[in-house]
Formats: structure tokens, sequence, C-alpha cells
């Protein structure tokens, strides 16, 4: 009988995993997006792209959405097997990206992609934001930049995306804005907030945020999220100069992970917005 428990526990286990890995793909095919693994490095990244649907300028900039941390723990101390989202809110952000300009989706290392190809759980845990993951990130986004024939990309992240994001940002000189939603931006302030192990692999945002001095951001947090709170986003902002071209938007009754993609196609056409380059046509979209 144990045994019989044991098997049962490991085929439900199974069955959970292949759903989540099966849900990503079936959104970006019921939006009209292709999905695809692109090698990156160690890692194969799940990416989806939108197909363009009007003619636009080589200028125009390809708008990338990263994916959060997904399903990290499975308990406050237990890795999960598998990282893939029960939810994958980034993409849904991205299937709802308003106007006809190019734009593309990227999960995160070993999402969609850990049965096919083990990972290491280091890498959706303490390395989540490390060295190597930022590299192989930034080589998936130089992939769908050749692929949509663009220049220049603006990053929009959610949650600890959105963190990957701002390191991206700070390494690369063809990122023309960032974006992001209810992100970790100083990892410190997040681990001391929520008195989590020191995060001793992964590189923190906050540490060289000075070098998104002169780039346009706009940082978005929920006034109900108590996963990623408005201090540790200040901390982060508080890193740049006064005259950074930065905004801040306040959802008050937004918590951390749902209904962002519900109120994702009013926000994201809000007048904030129209100061990103490419981020809508002329027409508004």
């Amino acid at each position: 009988m144990a045994r019989l428990g044991m098997g049962l526990c490991l085929l439900l286990a199974a069955c959970a995993i292949q759903g989540r890995q099966q849900h990503g793909p079936d959104l970006a095919a019921a939006g009209g997006w292709q999905w695809r693994t692109i090698p990156a490095g160690p890692f194969e990244l799940a990416a989806a792209t939108r197909p363009a649907r009007v003619s636009v300028a080589d200028t125009a900039p390809l708008v990338i959405y990263i994916e959060g941390d997904g399903f990290a723990y499975r308990s406050a101390t237990q890795p999960a097997q598998d990282p893939t989202p029960v939810d994958p809110v980034a993409l849904r952000l991205a299937l709802a990206h308003p106007g006809d300009g190019p734009a593309a989706w990227l999960a995160r290392p070993c999402q969609y992609t850990a049965v096919r190809r083990p990972c290491d759980p280091a890498y959706w845990t303490d390395a989540r934001w490390a060295p190597e993951v930022v590299d192989s990130t930034g080589m998936a986004l130089d992939q769908l930049k050749r692929d949509a024939g663009a220049g220049r990309l603006v990053l929009v992240g959610y949650s600890g995306g959105g963190a990957l994001a701002a390191l991206l940002a700070e390494r690369r000189d063809d990122v023309v804005a960032l974006v992001t939603v209810a992100a970790n931006l100083d990892l410190d302030s997040w681990v001391r907030a929520h008195d989590l192990a020191p995060l001793t692999r992964s590189l923190n945002p906050a540490a060289a945020a000075a070098a998104l001095a002169a780039l346009p951001q706009i940082h978005i947090s929920g006034g109900r999220d108590t996963t990623v709170g408005r201090d540790i986003l200040r901390a982060f902002t508080d890193r740049l100069p006064p005259s950074a071209p930065v905004r801040v938007l306040d959802i008050p009754d937004q918590d951390h992970g749902g209904g962002w993609a519900t109120i994702w196609p009013e926000l994201s056409r809000r007048a904030e917005f129209k100061s990103l380059p490419g981020w809508l046509p002329p027409s508004g979209g």
C-alpha cells in the first residue's frame, strides 16, 4: 500500500509538471504567437514571438517580456522539482502588448525545459540572477533581436524577471527603455525584508543602478503586494540621480501575482508609456 501511495504521488507530481509545461505553449498558440526554444550557453530558454501584424520600420525596437521566477519553491525551504510557472504572468502581459510593433516573450532558465534537460535547482533559487544566467539570457535576446531584424530593445520584466531585465539593461547598449512590474530590484533589501538566506550567487541590480541614469524607465508596484513592497522599489530608485527619466506607478488595489494581465491593456496605454521609444506606433495603437 505504501508503494502504491508513493507511486501515485509521483504520478500526480509528474502530471502537474506536465500540465504547467504545456500551459505556456497553449497560451501562446491561442494568441497566435510562435513558440520555440533557444539554445543559450548552458541553458535552453523557451521563447514566444508575435508575428508582425503590420510593416514596421527597421528602427522599431523589439519589446521583450521576461518571465518571473515561476514555481521556485514547494515549501519555504524546499526547492521545486521544476520551476515552470503555474501562471506565466509575463507571458500573459506579452500577449496583451499594445499596438502592432514587434514583441516577444522569454522564459527563465529551466522553465518549460527542465524535464527535457535537467537543471540545477540553484538556478531557480540562490543563483537565479547569477552571471551565467544574465549572460545566457543576453544570448537569447541577441537571437530574438536578429530574428526580428531589430536594432534596439525595450525590456519588460515581471517580478524576478524585472530584476533580470534591469541587470541586462545595465550591461547592454541596445536597450532603449526598461519597464518592470512588481520587481524585486534591490535584492539585498528584498532578502532583509523577508529574512531570506543571502543570494550569494546572484547579482543585485541595485548595485549597478547608476548605469541606468539616462535610460527611460517605468517601474510599477502593487499597493497590496506583500512579496515586493514599495520600500524595495524605493531602495533601487533612490540610487538613481534626480534627473533620471524614471516614472514610478503605484496600483493601489493590486497584489503581487493576480490581475496584472487583466489591467495591462489599459495600464500599458497610459500617458506615462508615451515617452518610451517604440512602445506604441505614432497612431497610438
